[in-house]
């Protein structure tokens, strides 16, 4: 791999970086409204519900399952583009490595 390749792929590297960094932020932003929406849906439900605390717990749940799912789908989300991030910043470091054993071959 000559130089000009290494220094080309660090920048698309560094961009994709980027554009993944703007990723985790928005679904951040989705995991926390979507937690939002379950807190309230829960409590409200809970607070709606009529019978001994468990049954309402029970049809707290029930009534927010959907909201759950939400939650549980913006979480899995955020693992996925942290996933990313990590393949991308460990593809930058092999890259920046090569570049180093590039430049040594150079001054030899």
């Amino acid at each position: 791999m000559i130089q000009s390749e290494i220094v080309k792929e660090l920048y698309e590297l560094t961009q994709e970086n980027r554009k993944g960094i703007e990723f985790y932020a928005e679904a951040m932003d989705r995991l926390a409204r979507c937690e939002n929406t379950l807190d309230t849906l829960e409590a409200r439900a809970f607070i709606g519900a009529e019978g001994p605390v468990v049954e309402r717990q029970a049809r707290a749940k029930l009534a927010s399952a959907d909201a759950r799912l939400e939650r549980d789908l913006a979480k899995a989300q955020v693992e996925r583009v942290r996933a990313k991030l990590r393949m991308i910043e460990s593809s930058i470091m092999a890259q920046a490595t090569a570049a180093k054993m590039v430049q040594a071959e150079m001054k030899l």
